[in-house]
């Protein structure tokens, strides 16, 4: 076959729903380039993202366990590639764009600091005179800017809708900045976009459940008062080990709140009337689970807050963790040469406070400890 890339878009243009986002239809990226041959513009930009620098580094990035506390804890990196699993299977359920849906994902977090969201609220902080630190906006411009593969430009040259559904990502613990007006603040993601906020949510509420009864700063007799897991865990076999009852719970957790968010999303599109893309960029979000379970998961999410999140020994670890990127920022202040080279060229483009931030931000949990240890530790090997 000549060009395989119009075959997929043949198929696309057969299979998927009339609002979904279609990639032969693309508003397309900033930067011309040829079309690929054998992958469509959406498959590309997954491709892109995953061997970018900042993707790889998400393995040693914080979700809530600091990576050196154990092996078995999510990362960045694990968190991304199960919204990515759950994003692509609701994707696949409402015909609409899975590899633009895959993209999003494995992107949606690209932007994180070192030590989860503590290192993004430092940061916010120390740069509040200086336009702050969102981490979708960090997400965009790593994607846009910081990302040094082609000769040609910089960034990764993504296309115009998962640099959209980048910039727009939303869940409670995102709290996203004014959208610049490239993006339409007005306007509402595609359905792959706010497909991916809603697998978000649900993969870290599992796999929050799953780390945090693991490490013990959570238990099943404090769970047992949570509606939503009691439903759940008193339907699994009780003639299993207790490890094994565990995992059973949350795959039925994850199953039903999947269900839910296909079945729900379905009876909204129906009787808002959506029959184009540009009904679903000027109605409000559609993706959505169903005011009942919605309830339940909200008592979930305040209970993981209250247990997990704000357990004493987690707040010890992040605040440890703000008071070292608070003090690698004001080091670097002090003195920009002890940035990379590769840094300090563009604090003229950029200014120097954007500089150090970027720099920070796309530190791991390991280096961000090891630099501290290198510049603060008078005998630690350069």
């Amino acid at each position: 076959m000549s060009n395989f890339r119009q075959h997929l878009e043949e198929v696309e243009e057969k299979t998927f729903a009339p609002y979904a986002v279609f990639s032969g239809n693309s508003r397309g990226r900033t930067h011309s380039e040829s079309p690929p041959k054998y992958r469509t513009h959406f498959m590309r930009d997954r491709d892109r993202i995953i061997h970018s620098t900042a993707f790889r580094r998400l393995e040693y990035k914080t979700q809530v366990f600091v990576n050196h506390e154990g092996d078995y804890y999510r990362t960045r990196l694990t968190h991304a590639l199960e919204v990515q699993q759950i994003a692509r299977t609701i994707a696949k359920a409402l015909a609409l764009n899975e590899s633009l849906t895959e993209a999003i994902s494995l992107a949606h977090d690209i932007g994180h600091t070192p030590f989860g969201h503590a290192g993004e609220t430092k940061l916010n902080e120390l740069m509040k005179d200086h336009d702050g630190f969102e981490h979708n906006v960090q997400g965009l411009r790593v994607v846009d800017v910081l990302e040094h593969k082609y000769s040609k430009f910089s960034g990764l040259n993504l296309c115009y809708e998962t640099r959209d559904g980048i910039i727009k990502h939303e869940t409670d613990y995102d709290t996203p900045k004014p959208i610049k007006s490239e993006f339409d603040p007005t306007s509402s993601p595609s359905l792959e976009g706010q497909i991916v906020n809603i697998a978000d949510e649900i993969a870290y509420n599992a796999h929050d459940l799953d780390d945090g009864l693991k490490s013990d700063y959570i238990n099943l007799e404090q769970l047992s008062k949570i509606d939503l897991w009691h439903n759940i865990y008193k339907k699994t076999d009780r003639k299993l080990e207790k490890q094994e009852r565990i995992y059973m719970a949350i795959r039925n957790f994850i199953k039903l709140e999947v269900s839910n968010a296909i079945e729900t999303t379905l009876t909204n599109i129906r009787e808002s009337n959506i029959k184009s893309l540009k009904d679903v960029y000027s109605n409000p979000p559609l993706v959505k689970l169903s005011k009942d379970l919605e309830n339940l998961n909200r008592e979930l999410k305040d209970f993981l807050m209250q247990n997990l999140y704000k357990h004493y020994k987690v707040i010890k670890i992040m605040e440890k963790s703000k008071r070292i990127i608070e003090a690698l920022f004001s080091i670097y202040i002090e003195e920009t040469n002890q940035l990379p080279p590769q840094f300090q060229k563009t604090i003229t483009e950029f200014g120097k406070e954007r500089v150090i931030c970027d720099y920070i931000a796309g530190m791991t949990d390991r280096f961000a400890q090891n630099e501290y240890e290198k510049l603060f530790f008078p005998f630690k090997q350069m």
